[in-house]
């Protein structure tokens, strides 16, 4: 349900109020110290992969081309030996320069490294995450393009495809699948992104699968080693739509707007006045919000002046900071 156009930023009172709430479909993302339960759990816990049965997951998703309708998904390319070939049933998503997102690893160990983790896992993670709810084909196709285990710490890789939030350092996490292709389904909109605004890049990874559906994607991080992080993560994906940016999330990327699309991968006790004024008209901004009690909240820009907002489901975040270090 949408409530009556608001000027913003909003009073704390107007989103942390608990009556305003929807039942959300899966559990809220870990804070860092629950996601280092997280790991610890799952580590004794090995990923089951099958062999005689694969996971159900559909072989032809795709996104639509720009102007087109949907078309045949090009396969992931892969390092095997020396060369670039694909990994069966595991197809991939056009960026703005229409061509399938690669992996060019830069030494032996980054190839055995990507190896580390059967395609069959990847795409149990994308089944699961559809069966939860996520529908948008777009989105799972691009759950599916990205190598998650690439983008954290090797002795975590084996985790990379369960359904939790798991540690990166400097007390962040990378965001569980669910709550990721959750907040990509409701900023796309079954529409087309042209130009999209990432508040906390992290490791690189949900920056990794915005750049399989939109036309281009800034990035910025303001812990300055995690910035280095996600640079190296990304590097061997050779994605030339994505930009990175270290600085103060807070005050978005004047220089690139407008946006038509902002997702925050933090929660602030409301949405900062300088992101909603950097979205474009009709564009849609996607956050956590709140403090001890958070919730995941649409923000869709109406005039040049009033925001509609949409309260979604309870979710937990690391808080949204001003600043960098």
């Amino acid at each position: 349900m949408t409530d009556k156009p608001r000027t913003f930023p909003l009073p704390l009172s107007s989103v942390t109020d608990k009556g305003q709430k929807k039942p959300g479909i899966a559990g809220p993302v870990a804070t860092p110290q629950t996601a280092t339960r997280n790991a610890a759990h799952h580590l004794a816990k090995p990923v089951q992969t099958s062999h005689a049965s694969p996971p159900a997951y559909p072989s032809h998703l795709s996104l639509p081309a720009h102007g087109t309708g949907p078309g045949p998904a090009k396969p992931i390319a892969a390092y095997q030996g020396g060369s670039m070939a694909t990994v069966a049933g595991t197809p991939a998503v056009k960026g703005a320069s229409a061509r399938p997102l690669s992996f060019e690893p830069s030494h032996p160990g980054m190839a055995r490294r990507y190896a580390q983790v059967p395609d069959s896992v990847r795409r149990a993670m994308v089944a699961r995450v559809a069966k939860q709810g996520v529908h948008d084909q777009a989105v799972l196709a691009a759950l599916g393009a990205v190598p998650r285990h690439m983008f954290m710490d090797e002795g975590l890789a084996a985790q990379a495809y369960v359904d939790a939030s798991l540690p990166i350092g400097h007390q962040q996490t990378i965001s569980q699948p669910y709550i990721v292709a959750r907040m990509l389904e409701v900023l796309r909109h079954g529409g087309e992104l042209k130009k999209v605004l990432e508040i906390g890049t992290g490791c690189g990874y949900q920056a990794a699968v915005l750049s399989c559906i939109s036309q281009d994607v800034y990035s910025i991080e303001r812990i300055k080693p995690l910035h280095e992080l996600a640079k190296a993560n990304l590097r061997p994906l050779r994605i030339a739509n994505l930009r990175l940016h270290y600085g103060d999330g807070m005050l978005g990327l004047p220089q690139a707007a407008p946006f038509d699309g902002i997702i925050l991968a933090a929660a602030g006790l409301e949405v900062p006045q300088a992101l909603l004024d950097q979205l474009t008209i009709g564009g849609r901004l996607v956050a956590p919000v709140g403090e001890r009690t958070q919730h995941l909240e649409l923000v869709t820009r109406v005039t040049r002046n009033e925001w509609v907002r949409q309260t979604l489901e309870d979710c937990h975040f690391v808080p949204l900071r001003a600043g960098t270090i």
